[in-house]
């Protein structure tokens, strides 16, 4: 590292200084390299100027700190104070257009957020925010420089600069806080990098729809033409400054050129965005991610600035360098600053490796080598499992290739158009362009499609005209219908050369084909004979006639299935005919319900009839069979009363007398019966002379 590091004696003149190194490369082997650094570095007689690279040129950091150090020869500390009045002007007139756009955006973001404006405007904003960001890091840099220049050498202040009184005042007050910690240039570099990086995510969005702008596109764009027309200007005289008059100017010019980009881009979207184009919207939304990436290095270089040690006295560097937008050159070259890192902290020269000398001469070669092979690559094809490819040889077709790897002429000489093979599609006569019906979950409800109640609409209805008959008028009428066709292309190689050259839009084909054969086949029915009709038989007469169609048209396409979801009439008319067949249905119900009763009657008739006859039938019976038993019962006193005589007469009259005083209470009288004489009674039973067997009873 013997460029790295230069040593200087205590007596020698600070002009030289101001000399271009010899060569970067170090004469010393590393081992003594390392050893002659570590004296450099702890030699207290000597001072340190470590050299940086900016676009290609060195430039040496002096450290205040060493003896005999002086800074009146160096160009850059003796501009210093006119670099700071300048940064100064440009960075209050960039942040009050920066702050004013962002407030813009924000107004027109309530009202229209989902026009161009708000994304065109943060957009810009963000741009010119990093670019502020830019400038007040340079400008700390160049007011260090000022104040080195100016105040004395064994009394300089220990911030890097303190411009105004509130800014001291803030100082003071955080003096052993956050700033003394971190330092005020890495705040506002965090500040502005996070403001521009949280605007850009905050504000993005790639599902703009396109709309008209109208005449203020067009004073937009205008505006943004003459405000990158002012910062180009700005980075023509910032990319003139000299490394030794102002270092940190073509890093300058470097951030200048991505507010520029932005601000063009941004114009040239504003005057092509329209109600047919997306694309401005797009590219306008896209461009906000170069100014969010500057942002977000910013940040990280912030944080890692962090972990080095804050020295006061030493030449500060400018924080706000952007490895992106030092992209922004032509020709691209996005390893030359790896190359001069490498060259300053290392003493690498790339330029000197043979290997990479060759592969720069090399580069051309293979990549035209790569280009050509991968051109050539271009004539080998895969063709997927479930399709074919019809493989143009010129233009015109020479074979249809299976599934699998082909190989043909590289494009545009040769190449496959893919094609479905066995695909099987439905599709539905009549499909609304304006709403697709969504997916049902599996557990969830049924999706809205699947109603098919007359009352409501379906997407998939198509109205068709019918014949009517009205006693002996004739007329039409109309009727809704759901009717889905199954297809497939061929599989036959002509089936597929005929889907692919003979017809543009499949689907539309097959949809006006059966949309003519619906018109024809139906304007000779009713509506009694369509709802009566089986669907099966309709749904195979419908399929036949459009596969005819289609093989005379020569479409390529097999009609595998036709189905008839739902035929019924208008959604308007649904009423109407719900009450026609209510009343209908209440009539057989009022007829059923008459005949019903009638037969109740009947039978209840016939049930009262026959009850009344069998009564009458065993009352008969009863006064029969109580007559013979009469009859028998006098036929049999009459045979024992000529057997017995007046002794039956007796018994048959005690027998009457017995039972008529089983239960009497009786007063027996006899006059035979004295006062003188006691009763007598008699406790002995009272029994028949003809039956011994019945107890006599006791006479009281």
């Amino acid at each position: 590292m013997g460029g790295g590091l230069l040593l200087i004696a205590v007596h020698q003149p600070t002009h030289l200084l101001t000399d271009p190194m010899p060569s970067g490369a170090s004469p010393l082997p590393q081992g003594i390299q390392a050893e002659f650094k570590s004296e450099q570095k702890f030699h207290a007689s000597c001072y340190i100027v470590t050299n940086y690279v900016h676009a290609g040129v060195e430039w040496m950091q002096v450290d205040l700190e060493a003896d005999g150090a002086s800074v009146e020869g160096l160009a850059r500390f003796q501009q210093g104070l006119f670099h700071a009045r300048r940064l100064r002007q440009a960075g209050i007139s960039l942040t009050t257009l920066a702050i004013s756009a962002w407030v813009l955006a924000l107004f027109v973001a309530l009202f229209a957020p989902l026009s161009i404006w708000p994304v065109v405007l943060i957009n810009c904003a963000s741009a010119l925010l990093v670019l502020v960001a830019g400038l007040q890091s340079a400008w700390w840099v160049a007011d260090w420089r000022a104040q080195a220049l100016e105040a004395p050498s064994v009394e300089l202040v220990e911030e890097p600069s303190e411009p105004t009184t509130w800014h001291k005042g803030l100082i003071n007050h955080f003096g052993n806080g956050l700033l003394a910690q971190v330092g005020a240039p890495v705040l506002w570099l965090g500040g502005w990098s996070l403001l521009a990086l949280v605007s850009v995510t905050q504000f993005w969005n790639l599902a703009l729809p396109a709309a008209v702008v109208g005449q203020s596109a067009s004073i937009g764009a205008a505006l943004a033409l003459a405000l990158a027309f002012g910062l180009l200007v700005f980075e023509r005289r910032l990319a003139q400054e000299t490394a030794a008059q102002w270092p940190e100017a073509s890093q300058l010019a470097q951030l200048s050129r991505v507010a520029i980009i932005c601000l063009v881009i941004s114009a040239i979207c504003l005057l092509f965005a329209n109600a047919e184009s997306v694309w401005p919207l797009r590219l306008a939304t896209l461009i906000g991610l170069l100014p969010a990436l500057v942002a977000l290095e910013f940040l990280l270089r912030g944080v890692l600035s962090l972990f080095s040690p804050r020295q006061p006295r030493l030449e500060p560097r400018l924080m706000a360098q952007s490895f992106i937008a030092g992209l922004l050159r032509w020709p691209p070259q996005p390893l030359l600053a790896l190359q001069h890192e490498l060259h300053n902290r290392f003493g690498i020269d790339l330029r000197q490796i043979w290997a990479f000398t060759y592969m720069r001469r090399a580069f051309l070669p293979v990549l035209l080598v790569v280009l050509a092979v991968g051109w050539a690559l271009t004539g080998v094809h895969e063709v997927p499992l479930q399709g074919r490819g019809i493989y143009e040889r010129f233009g015109k077709p020479v074979e249809v290739f299976g599934p699998g790897l082909h190989a043909g002429l590289p494009w545009p000489l040769g190449r496959v158009l893919n094609i479905e093979n066995g695909v099987v599609h439905e599709l539905a006569t009549s499909v609304s362009e304006a709403a697709t019906a969504p997916l049902a979950a599996a557990e969830g409800p049924a999706p809205l499609i699947a109603n098919r109640l007359w009352d409501a609409s379906h997407v998939n209805d198509k109205s068709q005209v019918i014949a009517s008959s009205s006693g002996d008028k004739q007329g039409f009428q109309i009727v809704n219908m759901d009717v889905r066709f199954v297809y497939r292309i061929g599989l036959t190689d002509q089936a597929a050369l005929a889907a692919t050259y003979n017809s543009a839009d499949i689907p539309t084909l097959i949809r006006s084909t059966a949309s003519r054969i619906l018109v024809h086949d139906f304007a000779s029915r009713t509506l009694d004979e369509l709802l009566g009709e089986q669907r099966t038989s309709l749904a195979d007469e419908i399929g036949r006639s459009v596969q005819a169609d289609l093989q005379t048209l020569d479409s390529g396409v097999e009609i595998l299935a036709t189905v008839v979801e739902a035929i019924h009439p208008p959604a308007g008319a649904a009423n109407a005919y719900h009450g026609v067949q209510a009343a209908q249905i209440g009539a057989q119900a009022l007829i059923a319900r008459e005949r019903g009763a009638a037969s109740e009657q009947t039978n209840q008739a016939l049930l009262q009839a026959s009850t009344a006859r069998d009564q009458a039938q065993a009352n008969a019976r009863e006064v029969n069979a109580g007559a013979q038993a009469a009859n028998l019962r006098f036929a049999a006193e009459q045979k024992a009363y000529a057997a017995a005589g007046q002794a039956f007469v007796l018994e048959q009259y005690l027998g009457q007398l017995s039972q008529g005083l089983a239960h009497a209470k009786l007063l027996i009288l006899d006059h035979r019966l004295g006062a003188g004489s006691a009763p007598t009674i008699d406790l002995r039973s009272f029994t028949l002379p003809a039956d011994p067997s019945v107890p006599r009873k006791a006479v009281q």
